[in-house]
This record gives structure tokens, C-alpha cells and sequence, in this order.
């Protein structure tokens, strides 16, 4: 076994724009449910939005990037009010109920024929990178070392991936420091006592809906830039995921969102690897390929169960949080 390959190989995750679009979504899903304690379960439609919006904003339309990612954003801000209207005023669980189920209306809208001239149906989208190629600054070449050498493009995904992650974060960690930030931690521990000050609790849930739906529009915009837009991939199994990396890192923190996405693919491409080689030399004759696709995800969740015995609140979560999270 190659252990140098394989350990190469996880370590290119650390860049991936797919790391950064996950990092981008657990970064949404903290303002909604680390921070403010709203339950939503369908992260997976505020990025099928924004993908969708930024690939037919593009191809139909023949919007430059930077018009094709406001028209992302937009839509995930009437999706949030659209959710949000009906539900806000009501228990947390009605919100849950609404996500998942709003999440899935979306992907199944995308798959549908009458639409196929401009959402490429089951088959996605493709071919709408033109524009945001064109403002690449960097020449054309390879560049990099060891695992983490590529070409020009690649390098202008990751820089603009891993700039709108460090934007958010930033801007996260200004808005918790703020007087907004602590009534948003206030309705999270007791919104009838942040009521009982004035405060109005429904008007501070829509702005961290919509704050936290932007963060998973762009999200969305991310992870398709490297690749086509394929509706399967927006699946709640995506929701899910992002919220074992929000878990993994630390639920109301901002740092935690970010290694908890670097962490979890890391790892999930290390054991990926390795199962698939082991099954190669015979070191497990046992299992079959398809087996072995599905261990990796085994292992992974190993991983994150012993996180959470040992270490309930995340890497970088503190014990004053865990009650909530519970």
C-alpha cells in the first residue's frame, strides 16, 4: 500500500473547494442553529439554489459572475422569507418540518422536463464557468508542490472558495460580538425573555434565516464551480453532512464550522483510500468494491461518535454551549 500516495491524496482536501463549500454551509447552519437555534434541515435547497441561480443566471440569461451570484443570493433570501413568514412565529420544530420538506420540493422542481431548457433537468447544468474564468488573474501554468500543485483555474476556485469563507467567518464573528449577536444568544437560551425585554424575537429569527441562507446560496455556487450542477447531489444526505462537520467543529463557534469541514473530508478521503486499497491487497477478501464504499462512511462515523463521547462540544466548542446542544 502506498501510504504516501494515500496520505497525499487526503491532505488535498484541505484546499478542496468542496471542503470550502461545506466549511461556507456549516458556517449558515451555526448562525441558524448554533447560534440563534433554529433548526433547519434543508441547507441542501439554500445551496441547490444558489447553484442553480448563478448556472442559468449565467447560461439562459448570459449574466457576467458577479450578476449571476447576486441573482444566488436573491433567491435564497425570498426561499428564506418564504420559509420563515409562515413558520418563525411557531415552535422550532415546525421550521425542521418545513426545511426538509421545502429542500426536497426544490431538487424535485430542478429534475422536472417543463422546465429542461433551463435547469438541463436530471441531467444538470454545465458550460456556465466562462465568465468567472475570464476574471481569473492568474496565468496560465501549474503551480503549487507536492499534493497541492494545480493549474490556473483550480488555484482561482480555491482563492475565491476559501475568500468567501474567511469573509464569512469574519463577518460571523463580528455579528456574535455585536449587540445583535447577543440577542440572537439570548433567543436561542429563552426567547420569551428576550421578548419580555422588547426585543422582537421574530424580526431577529428572519434576519438569521436569511443571513444563514446567504452563507449556504454562496455555499452552493462554490461547490458547482469546479464541476457540473447535478440536482442529485443536493440530497438531504448534504444537510446531514453539514451538520456532523457543524457537530465535528463546534456548533456556536466560528472557527469550528471551518476545521470541522477540514477534518471531515480529510478524513473521509483517508478512509476512502485506504478501504479501497485494502481490498486490493487482500487485506480484506471479505468485501467486495461496493462494501467497501460504504465502510469508509462506517469509519468516519466512528470517528464522529468518539468526538462526541469524548468530546461532547466539539473541537473548538466550550462546555457553557452543551447544554443547548443537547
Amino acid at each position: 500500500m502506498d501510504w504516501i500516495q494515500l496520505l497525499g491524496n487526503s491532505a488535498q482536501q484541505i484546499l478542496s473547494p468542496v471542503t470550502a463549500a461545506y466549511a461556507l454551509a456549516a458556517l449558515g447552519l451555526a448562525i441558524h442553529f448554533g447560534y440563534t437555534g433554529l433548526l433547519n434541515f434543508g441547507q441542501a435547497g439554500f445551496m441547490a439554489l444558489g447553484a442553480y441561480g448563478y448556472g442559468i443566471s449565467t447560461l439562459t440569461f448570459g449574466f457576467p459572475w458577479w450578476a449571476a451570484l447576486l441573482v444566488g443570493v436573491g433567491v435564497s433570501i425570498i426561499f428564506a422569507l418564504i420559509l420563515g413568514v409562515p413558520t418563525l412565529r411557531l415552535r422550532a420544530d415546525y421550521l425542521a418540518i418545513v426545511t426538509i420538506a421545502a429542500a426536497e420540493i426544490a431538487r424535485l422542481f430542478f429534475t422536472t422536463n417543463t422546465f429542461v431548457q433551463y435547469t438541463g433537468s436530471a441531467n444538470g447544468l454545465q458550460g456556465y464557468k466562462g465568465s468567472f474564468e475570464e476574471v481569473n488573474p492568474i496565468p496560465p501554468g501549474r503551480y503549487g508542490f507536492g499534493p497541492f500543485t494545480y493549474n490556473e483555474y483550480d488555484w482561482w476556485v480555491r482563492i475565491f472558495g476559501w475568500g468567501l469563507v474567511i469573509i464569512a467567518a469574519l463577518i460571523t464573528w463580528r455579528l456574535m460580538k455585536s449587540p445583535w449577536g447577543r440577542v440572537i444568544k439570548g433567543i436561542r437560551e429563552d426567547e420569551d425573555a428576550v421578548r419580555a425585554l422588547g426585543k422582537n424575537v421574530y424580526f431577529y429569527k428572519m434576519q438569521a434565516l436569511v443571513l444563514g441562507g446567504v452563507f449556504g446560496s454562496l455555499a452552493g455556487m462554490v461547490f458547482v464551480l469546479p464541476r457540473a450542477i447535478v440536482p442529485s447531489n443536493f440530497q438531504p444526505t448534504l444537510t446531514f453532512f453539514i451538520y456532523a462537520i457543524l457537530l465535528l467543529g463546534g456548533a456556536a463557534t466560528v472557527l469550528g464550522p471551518i476545521v470541522g469541514a477540514i477534518v471531515f473530508w480529510v478524513a473521509l478521503s483517508f478512509f476512502s483510500g485506504f478501504v479501497a486499497r485494502a481490498v486490493e491487497v487482500g487485506w480484506l477478501p471479505f468485501m467486495s468494491t461496493v462494501q467497501a464504499g460504504q465502510l469508509q462512511f462506517i469509519l468516519v462515523g466512528i470517528v464522529i461518535m468518539l468526538l462526541v463521547v469524548f468530546r461532547p462540544q466539539g473541537i473548538f466548542g466550550n462546555k457553557k454551549e452543551l447544554a443547548f446542544v443537547k
